[in-house]
């Protein structure tokens, strides 16, 4: 079990998603603890949730094992411009998310540039 520690903030969090979740006034059950925390770490990776990450290889890596070096760049490229070009109206309430969906394949495709 990792060490997590909820803040306030997370409890309320969880208490307007998930209305059945409140602070328990007594002991908290350790098992019961833990879906919570996991339930708040699922859905706070928005950028990389766990489907991409299924099975034995992650779904980016699978992608760029599939398409020569300059198609992969490319790939990367058109999907930082994907989200770029939508942030301001996909997401009206969290464009941020769509930003940093965008600095996540930049980051990949300085990977690849930096590596040659």
């Amino acid at each position: 079990m990792t060490d997590h520690k909820l803040t306030l903030n997370d409890w309320e969090r969880l208490r307007r998603e998930i209305p059945a979740v409140e602070p328990s006034k007594g002991p908290i059950d350790e098992s019961l603890m833990q879906v919570y925390i996991d339930m708040a770490e699922v859905e706070s990776d928005a950028i990389n949730p766990d489907h991409y990450k299924s099975g034995d290889i992650e779904c980016i890596d699978a992608i760029k094992e599939s398409m020569s070096s300059i198609a992969y760049k490319g790939y990367l490229k058109g999907n930082c411009m994907k989200y770029l070009w939508r942030y301001e109206t996909k997401h009206l309430d969290n464009p941020q998310q769509d930003l940093e969906k965008a600095q996540w394949y930049l980051d990949k495709l300085l990977e690849v540039v930096r590596s040659k």
